[in-house]
């Protein structure tokens, strides 16, 4: 690996900051104490700083020495989980209920390491922009939060890169994808309103838990034979409920689940689909429905030029073997979504190890191994991009 002498020096303080991050942990539109701290560094680095995107977020401008019109935009997310840490670290959360095990924390270092190092041989032309996002956990859209407050208006950012650290792959070693990377998520609620009566008379009834029952095995059919079998989609059942005693046929009866998609044509088609299969399955039993869509995360698509970009700049910096080309994408969901639909950009799975613990866990801990190389691999899209 080719890290330069800059970034190992600053290495042990990117250690002390992502620590005292992890430490107090803030979830989705509450990052005031995280925000004014990477303000705080953005600023003692030189970097003009604009606040109040999204609520908390903010994003840091730094130009370079040589006069240009291009830019470039970095992104970290800063929002911690409302879960508790059971790690015992000696940094471990001291705001109770609330935990960094999505690695947040790290992303916001790395991204300050790479502002550090750049502020200190603005050998560029053009502008970076540094933007620190809130509210990715959840369904929050903090991403898109930043839009709607101007983000892309205010700043003429070309281009716009992230990352996150990924368990289970080797330490240091990146996965770049050509284009699709990770699904679009929806929640869907699906209410079955029938006319309840006695559980010994079912005659006199239109019973709504029936019909949920049809209605469950019918939308698990919409993947195997209403879908091209070289897409890729998923749909759960992750909620049932209906009834409140043994000898009574309720009113009303509810289903809840979510879809994932790799592209928002076929979102659309599959939502029509469950609620048409939904509606058909309900009245050939007496009931009607009340079909609700919660809107999730729209799919994560990388700009094939620019994950071109992102790979080459890996391997000039770490070697050719340090690019995984045959990973899966994943059917998670992501609001750098909303980013990458305003502007050409890529999404970058940084290894964190084969063996580390899984995103989400109350045991899961940042690797710190990953801050030098988050910030090397940042500093060097800056200059290739910007050169």
């Amino acid at each position: 690996m080719s890290i330069e002498k800059e970034i190992i020096q600053i290495f042990p303080k990117m250690k002390q900051w992502r620590q005292k991050i992890h430490s107090y942990p803030e979830i989705a539109y509450e990052e005031f104490k995280t925000s004014e701290f990477i303000e705080q560094k953005l600023k003692s680095f030189g970097i003009t700083v604009y606040k109040n995107f999204g609520t908390t977020g903010l994003v840091g401008v730094l130009e370079g020495n040589k006069s240009s019109s291009k830019s470039i935009g970095l992104r970290a997310d800063m929002d911690a989980l409302p879960m508790s840490e059971k790690t015992n670290l000696k940094y471990q959360s001291k705001n109770e209920g609330k935990m960094h095990a999505c690695g947040h924390d790290g992303h916001v270092t790395m991204l300050l390491g790479a502002a550090y190092a750049l502020s200190k041989n603005q050998n560029f032309s053009g502008k970076v922009y540094f933007i620190f996002q809130p509210a990715e956990e959840g369904g929050r859209a903090g991403a898109k939060s930043m839009i709607d407050d101007g983000l892309f208006k205010k700043f003429k950012i070309d281009n716009v890169w992230g990352i996150h650290n990924w368990p289970g792959i080797p330490i240091g070693k990146a996965v770049i994808h050509k284009d699709f990377t990770m699904a679009g998520g929806d929640l869907f609620e699906i209410k079955i309103i029938g006319k309840g009566g006695h559980a010994a008379q079912p005659q006199n009834v239109s019973d709504p838990i029936i019909a949920l029952g049809f209605i469950l095995i019918a939308v698990q059919t919409i993947i195997s034979r209403q879908l091209d079998p070289f897409s890729n989609a998923v749909i759960s059942i992750t909620k049932i409920s209906a009834g409140s005693a043994f000898n009574v046929i309720p009113d009303e009866a509810y289903i809840g689940g979510t879809l994932r998609t790799t592209n928002n044509s076929e979102r659309d088609t599959l939502l029509k689909k469950i609620k048409k299969m939904a509606e058909e399955t309900a009245s050939s039993h007496n009931c009607k429905i009340d079909f609700k869509i919660n809107p999730g995360y729209p799919p994560t698509v990388n700009n094939e030029e620019k994950s071109l970009i992102a790979s080459n700049v890996f391997k000039e910096t770490f070697g050719k073997d340090m690019v995984l080309d045959n990973e899966k994408p994943t059917m998670t969901s992501e609001d750098f979504s909303y980013m990458l639909k305003e502007r050409p950009g890529a999404y970058i799975w940084l290894g964190a190890g084969e063996n580390s613990e899984k995103l989400h866990s109350p045991y899961f801990d940042f690797n710190d191994e990953l801050l030098p190389i988050g910030a090397q691999f940042w500093k060097n899209l800056v200059h290739q991009v910007l050169n």
